[in-house]
């Protein structure tokens, strides 16, 4: 019996009991199965009877963990509704080819990965031919499967793709040499092979996170009446190393929250990852179990093969099982390569029971066991864990697959921990590879010691069978839509020319205009709902409040409870066709929101416009990686970083004064970075953004971009939009005033300098401009640069025009052509961002930022302190123009004086 002293206190003790008795009976119970038949009949006893109290419906907890045995026992298994032998076949094909495409690539030094997709052929090719449905499905028509393909995986994805006739041999040979056109990008990459792929996956921990995203946005579309996706799948291919990013595993509760059932996560468990063992010390799959089931998941373990059956069978006191819970992750790695009576002495060896289990097995039945026969190499394994995750209702399912890395590939591969970074095999390794693969490969097709491709004829029953089951599943797979959609209907004229007159009396932050803008667009009756509003739990910051009642915020569940400020007219309203993503302090989820809104032109053929407002210091600097997936994957949008500028966000201090997201975002191509000053800025970018990326982009322009906004939360006067100003917002500068046309009649004579400025900072370079002209006497013009970066790339592509031999020049020297005096710009960021155009302007060129760290004071305070404002503006320019000898030089130290700097 148990010592009841030795009985801990439970959180049941906060219960009423009312039998005692009868809970004394049940714990008597199972003190005496425990003496009587040992702990382990207990626990089995125990868990039978909390499985069927699951299945009764009870609402207990479930277990974290379980045996490190497979979750489908052999008996349930269903029969393949396919040609087992043919199937056998064709991943043979496979796995020589994409063994065969890195080998012969190694020879120009540009490297490849073969371990990865040995281990996970059949959890490919039995998706390929039993389940992944493609773009011409009748069941998910113009959408299909999504799937998420393991980036070193993408050398087999390849060799099925030439199988099928999809790539020739000259393609596979040009693997990783994408230079002259025709190659294939190492990994998946849309931009670089857009017919193909649609996700690109090989920066670790975002595929997870961007598939949990697009199950997500499936849902979205389908709740929302856009388009009913319910029948498509998200089918993750992950690798158990990569779960270790916290990306990876950053959204499994949400998954399980919404019951995202039409999400599949296949975690190919080869126990090893870049450099070893994942877990040397421990079991991964059971870590991984625990964390999935915890966090509401539906678990499927594929741990063992056939040949296992046997062994389960004979472990009738359940020491098999013990002693596979127990043995680490980089021993089964060694018993992987070693021989059986290795096997018999360190696995069977450990206790009696196993040692009398061993006695009835042969040499090479304990090899096949711990060599060959791992679940994610069975077809029939896999296939029975597909149909049990397609089955499962109500919760994501996670198919964790046991694998040995570089499986068929011979001794010098399987199991090595180098076996990451081994690019190639020798003629001898391939030849034993093509004996234990049964293919039809002859000695001389080995010419020169160079391996061949092989291939059984574009007419072979295997090719046939391949070609069939993908018709049958609606077409190819992966593929990508790549036929343009119809072009959106434009918003009115008036919703952009309202902004044009300017604000009046009425101070207005750009935060405040875009929210407006905004408002009126999703107002439009042809292409409002169509907007996707993204925000990390601070729409209120950005006084985005207002679309909650209007637009509705989107929850599968709809709002089962009443909000506590339903008496009020700007309410927290939740509904199941609600329109605004509101993500909770997320960055990296927002991002993955808008990465699969962004690409529903492509995935589902529904074009949707995204804007993703955000703190700017929490976009760029948080999930650049992101940024850089969603140019890869050919993301359009609105980037729109709220709250910008070093000093425009008082009291935040140090870790919220962006001073560089606009460096940031210069260095991804697909990222068309704009810093306007005022509102009517903001309508001419989003209203020609609209145009170029939904509507009709002009000949040489990629609509395959995307836009990042900085706005701020400084109200300040809106001035009416000037005339013939348009091509210069987007071109990124234009010029807003002259000294005269401020109305500020500076002598015929007068020193002039034109200030450049963006953002927040024009307001200080009109203020500059004013204490120039009435405290100095020089004439100033101000011009706003509405993007930096878009300058500096025109220009760049100017240069290279001039290698081409063509004379162009760049636009911000045609801008600036005739202008008189130096050049000096202004911005609320890091003289980086100014400074990118300084090489091309013809005029003498200074800049003023905010470099270092941002720090908590008034804004004027701060300016002072990083030497922006309107004072160090008048004497930055006085300074430029005693060096050209326009203005004496007593007047800097005279203007540093009077102004205290």
């Amino acid at each position: 019996m148990t010592d009841p002293s030795a009985i801990q206190p439970s959180e049941l003790d906060q219960l009423p009991d009312r039998d005692p008795e009868e809970t004394a009976e049940w714990q008597a119970s199972l003190d005496a199965v425990t003496q009587a038949a040992g702990p382990h009949r207990a626990a089995y006893l125990m868990r039978r009877t909390l499985e069927r109290a699951e299945g009764a419906g009870l609402a207990l907890p479930k277990l974290l963990e379980t045996d490190y045995v497979n979750t489908i026992p052999t008996s349930a298994e269903p029969s393949i509704d396919g040609d087992e032998e043919m199937e056998r076949k064709i991943t043979a094909w496979n796995r020589w080819n994409a063994a065969a495409m890195v080998t012969r690539g190694a020879k120009h030094g540009v490297g490849g990965h073969i371990a990865t997709f040995a281990s996970a052929a059949w959890l490919y090719e039995t998706g390929f031919n039993h389940f992944f449905k493609g773009k011409e499905s009748g069941e998910a028509a113009g959408s299909g499967d999504q799937l998420y393909i393991q980036g070193h995986a993408s050398p087999g994805i390849y060799a099925r793709a030439f199988l099928d006739g999809r790539l020739t041999e000259a393609q596979l040979d040009n693997f990783r040499r994408e230079s002259g056109g025709d190659g294939l990008p190492s990994y998946p990459h849309p931009r670089r092979l857009p017919w193909l792929w649609e996700f690109p996956t090989v920066s670790m921990g975002l595929g997870p996170l961007s598939a949990i995203y697009q199950a997500r946005f499936n849902r979205y579309l389908t709740n929302r009446g856009i388009k009913d996706v319910s029948a498509s799948h998200v089918w993750a291919f992950l690798g158990d190393g990569e779960m270790d990013e916290p990306e990876s595993t950053a959204a499994l509760a949400l998954a399980a929250r919404e019951g995202l059932d039409n999400l599949t996560y296949v975690i190919n468990c080869n126990l090893q990852r870049l450099d070893g063992p994942v877990r040397a010390n421990f079991r991964v799959v059971q870590e991984l179990e625990a964390q999935f089931r915890g966090a509401g998941w539906n678990v499927i373990k594929v741990l063992w093969g056939n040949a296992w059956d046997e062994l389960f069978q004979l472990d009738t006191t359940g020491a098999l099982v013990r002693r596979l819970r127990e043995v680490p992750d980089a021993q089964f790695q060694t018993y992987a390569t070693r021989d059986a009576a290795y096997i018999r002495e360190h696995f069977f060896g450990s206790e009696p029971a196993l040692v009398e289990l061993g006695k009835l097995l042969s040499d090479d039945k304990i090899s096949e066991c711990f060599h060959l026969s791992r679940g994610g190499h069975e077809a029939r394994k896999v296939y029975a864990a597909y149909r049990a995750a397609l089955t499962h209702k109500g919760a994501p399912t996670v198919i964790l697959a046991q694998t040995v890395k570089g499986f068929t590939l011979g001794k010098g591969f399987e199991s090595k921990n180098a076996n990451h970074q081994m690019k190639k095999l020798t003629v001898d390794e391939f030849k034993d590879m093509r004996d234990l693969l049964d293919l039809p490969i002859p000695d001389s097709a080995f010419v020169d010691g160079q391996v061949p491709y092989g291939h059984p004829g574009a007419d072979s029953p295997e090719v046939r069978y391949l070609q069939e089951r993908r018709a049958a599943l609606g077409g190819p797979a992966p593929a990508r839509r790549t036929q343009p959609l119809a072009p959106l209907p434009a918003a009115a004229d008036k919703t952009f020319a309202s902004f044009d007159k300017g604000s009046g009396s009425q101070n207005v932050a750009t935060t405040m205009a875009f929210v407006r803008l905004v408002k009126d667009l999703v107002r439009d009756k042809e292409t409002g709902r169509r907007w996707v509003p993204i925000v990390p739990d601070e729409a209120r910051t950005f006084g985005m409040e207002s679309l909650f009642p209007s637009l509705g915020i989107y929850s599968p569940k709809g709002q089962t409870y009443e909000p506590v400020d339903r008496d009020q007219l700007m309410y927290y309203k939740e509904a199941k066709d609600g329109q605004i993503l509101n993500e909770g302090i997320t960055e990296a989820g927002s991002m993955a929101d808008f990465i699969a809104a962004s690409t529903s032109y492509a995935t589902h053929g529904e074009a949707m416009i995204p804007f993703y407002i955000f703190y700017s210091m929490f976009g760029w600097q948080r999930t650049a990686d992101q940024m850089w997936q969603l140019g890869d994957q050919l993301g359009r949008g609105f980037l729109v970083g709220a709250t910008a500028g070093r000093t425009t966000l008082t009291g935040e201090g140090l870790q919220h004064a962006d001073g560089h997201s606009p460096v940031i975002a210069a260095t991804n191509p697909a990222a068309l970075t704009y810093d306007p000053a005022f509102a009517y800025e903001i309508a001419a970018i989003v209203k020609d953004g609209l145009r170029r990326m939904y509507g009709e982009a002009l000949p040489g322009e990629d609509p395959n971009v995307f836009y990042y906004l900085t706005v701020y939360n400084e109200p300040m006067p809106q001035p009416a939009k000037p005339a013939g100003v348009d091509e210069g917002i987007i071109k990124g500068l234009y010029r807003f005033n002259t000294a005269e046309s401020a109305g500020l009649s500076p002598a015929a004579n007068a020193a002039r300098i034109q200030l450049l400025g963006s953002g927040t900072a024009i307001h200080w370079t009109l203020a500059a401009q004013k204490m120039l002209a009435e405290e100095w006497g020089v004439a100033a013009d101000v011009w706003s640069a509405t993007s930096w970066t878009e300058l500096r790339r025109d220009a760049l592509e100017a240069d290279e025009a001039l290698l081409r031999g063509e004379e162009r020049t760049p636009y911000i020297r045609t801008a600036l052509e005739g202008a008189q005096g130096p050049v000096l710009a202004v911005s609320d960021y890091m003289r980086q961002v100014p400074d990118q155009i300084a090489q091309w302007v013809e005029q003498d060129y200074s800049s003023l930022g905010a470099d270092g760290f941002g720090l908590s004071d008034t804004r004027d305070a701060a300016r002072r302190h990083f030497g922006v404002d309107a004072e160090s503006i008048v004497v930055a320019a006085l300074a430029q123009l005693a060096r050209r000898g326009e203005v004496p030089a007593s007047a800097v130290k005279e203007a540093r004086a009077k102004y205290g700097l």
